[in-house]
């Protein structure tokens, strides 16, 4: 978390994140993106962003800073995905199966390439899978 000085909400998690109590809850003092075309609820550090995402990825990798979070949502996910403007994944494996959820990414018909670069396996069964985008084809 300490490698992480901004984070890029969806509006529909950065509103559940408000009802659950806040946007910060590791006291990291972040600054907030929120992907939105309607009015939400400001709050403290949230920028709330209405511009392409392919155009903001460009302004935000131009700035100085450390990493980024992105706390979805699937479209918005997506959305940067297909701009390029995703690194890497970094994603806990819970083993549990429940046959229905939220998707990672927003459904369209795409084929992305990722190198493993790590892994870790946790006492509880979590495994954590660090994986690098690869370019585009």
């Amino acid at each position: 978390m300490r490698s992480v000085d901004s984070i890029i909400w969806g509006r529909k998690t950065y509103d559940q994140a408000l009802e659950m109590g806040g946007i910060d809850p590791f006291g990291m003092k972040t600054k907030n993106y929120v992907f939105t075309h309607r009015p939400a609820t400001p709050a403290e550090n949230v920028e709330f962003v209405k511009e392409s995402v392919a155009k903001f990825a460009k302004r935000i990798r131009a700035a100085r800073g450390k990493n980024i979070w992105m706390m979805g949502g699937a479209g918005v996910m997506g959305s940067f995905l297909d701009a390029g403007g995703i690194d890497e994944f970094s994603i806990h494996v819970v083993p549990v199966i429940i046959g229905e959820g939220i998707p990672l990414l927003g459904p369209r018909r795409r084929t992305i390439h990722l190198k493993l670069l790590s892994t870790k396996r946790f006492s509880d069964g979590v495994v954590h899978l660090n994986y690098k985008v690869l370019p585009h084809a």
